[in-house]
């Protein structure tokens, strides 16, 4: 499969994303984006359910499989899995590059890491090898 040199993100979703992270400074907020045609449409916020959220992520199973039952009826892919790092830089962890089963997903991470600045930075992760693809907001 073809890597995509950049991706567009919809400003909607982007504000979205930050501000479930700004909501939840203490711990790694995380869901499932879909997408319709290749353009990301709907943001699934996923109970974090890891044992320490505050350093990892694990989207809640009955979450996680409602979200993917919604987007099928909406007629969505899953387009991207997200995370924040309330106090990491937005790149991939050893454990999320341990952890990650989704190769044909974008991975986003947010970071709350530089002061008054929030970051979001977009990966292909692929046997453990994180591949970062530039976002562009678009207004859709």
């Amino acid at each position: 499969m073809k890597t995509p040199e950049e991706i567009q993100i919809p400003r909607k979703i982007t504000n979205q994303l930050l501000h479930l992270a700004q909501i939840s400074p203490d711990f790694e907020v995380c869901g499932l984006i879909g997408s319709k045609n290749g353009l990301p449409s709907h943001c699934y916020p996923v109970k974090n359910s890891a044992e320490i959220p505050r350093q990892r992520f694990l989207l809640d199973a009955k979450q996680q499989i409602a979200a993917m039952a919604k987007m099928r009826e909406l007629g969505e892919e899953l387009f991207a899995i997200y995370h924040s790092h309330p106090a990491a830089p937005a790149l991939p962890s050893s454990a999320d590059l341990e952890l990650s089963a989704y190769p044909d997903a974008l991975y986003l991470i947010i970071s709350l890491n530089t002061k008054g600045i929030l970051e979001m930075r977009g990966f292909k992760i692929n046997q453990k090898t994180a591949l970062e693809i530039p976002l562009i907001l678009s207004d859709d």
